[in-house]
């Protein structure tokens, strides 16, 4: 019987992050960092002690060695990760204003919008609990739509759990297709990690409870329907409940769904049920947006437990931490 020692295999598009810095007497410079969702999820979860790997692909430069080396610093498998030779690891700049910040992105062509279904570690998944991907890993792409769906049956078929964030991008796809490729892609997966605000675009529903019912006809047993601020809603088949956000001053919420998503899954992988594991995932996310960027900030599993421990909402980490679990 193979072991299951790997708690979470995401799946996506990693990113190399630039941001602007005015200068004093004119001229900026970009303080350099990380992003890409799925990435950002496999870190959240492993800095909660979940055994976290990742499958894509960088370029051969400077910014795929840096992210290389940023996924070894963060306990993160990126054996499956391949370099390719042809194609450019994908960027963004950042630009702060008065209103807000304004992304910029540099993906087209990259080399994870090139991966293709042949590319999956399908070899992996009898040892996987948890695949995550979203609706950013199949918009970048023909082929990673296709093996976004290829993994998905692949997991299912080898006994995991599987993991779907809408992350809804129209910049990368129009509406029309983004609504089939991801109602298609939650009809088969078990948990599904949506945003209120990508679900009203979606469904064309408005409240968060005929949401949840919307996407729990689709199949998933879960539904972990993130609600920002108010926290979130999560729904089975006979049960949900409404999880209270945490109260922290907030900076920057980049990365907050994010957070989220590699909390929640980490402590699904250690034995919690759904309702634990999004308080636990709420504490994280709120943490998160107490820094800027969207790695930096991610919190580690003490200070989230410390957080729920001042607030009367202690999860137990003792032996059921994910590293404790065969």
């Amino acid at each position: 019987m193979t072991t299951r020692d790997i708690d979470l295999l995401c799946f996506g598009e990693p990113l190399m992050e630039l941001t602007r810095i005015d200068e004093e007497g004119g001229g900026a410079a970009y303080r350099p960092g990380y992003g890409g969702d799925t990435s950002n999820c496999a870190i959240a979860a492993s800095r909660q002690g979940a055994r976290a790997a990742y499958a894509s692909a960088v370029g051969d430069d400077a910014f795929g060695r840096e992210l290389r080396a940023l996924w070894r610093r963060e306990n993160v498998d990126d054996s499956n990760v391949y370099t390719a030779a042809a194609a450019p690891t994908g960027l963004y700049f950042i630009t702060p204003s008065p209103a807000g910040r304004d992304f910029s992105y540099y993906r087209a062509g990259s080399a994870a919008s090139r991966y293709r279904p042949e590319d999956l570690p399908v070899s992996l998944l009898p040892r996987v609990r948890v695949v995550q991907l979203s609706g950013i890993s199949q918009a970048v792409g023909e082929g990673p739509c296709d093996a976004g769906f290829r993994l998905i049956e692949e997991a299912r078929n080898a006994g995991c759990e599987v993991a779907y964030d809408t992350n809804l991008r129209l910049k990368l796809w129009s509406l029309e297709r983004a609504r089939a490729v991801m109602h298609g892609a939650i009809e088969r997966c078990t948990i599904a990690l949506p945003s209120v605000d990508d679900s009203r675009i979606l469904t064309g529903l408005d409240d968060p409870d005929a949401i949840a019912d919307a996407y729990l006809r689709r199949g998933p047993r879960v539904v972990a329907l993130k609600l920002g601020a108010e926290g979130a809603l999560i729904a089975t088949a006979d049960r949900r409940e409404r999880i209270a956000s945490f109260r922290v001053t907030a900076v920057d919420a980049t990365g907050a769904g994010d957070t989220f998503d590699g909390a929640l899954l980490a402590r699904l992988a250690a034995g919690d049920d759904p309702f634990q594991a999004a308080r636990y995932a709420n504490a994280a996310a709120a943490l998160t947006t107490t820094g800027y960027g969207a790695v930096a900030p991610i919190p580690r599993s003490d200070v989230v437990q410390a957080l729920l421990t001042e607030r009367g909402s202690q999860v137990s980490h003792g032996n059921d931490s994910p590293k404790a679990r065969a």
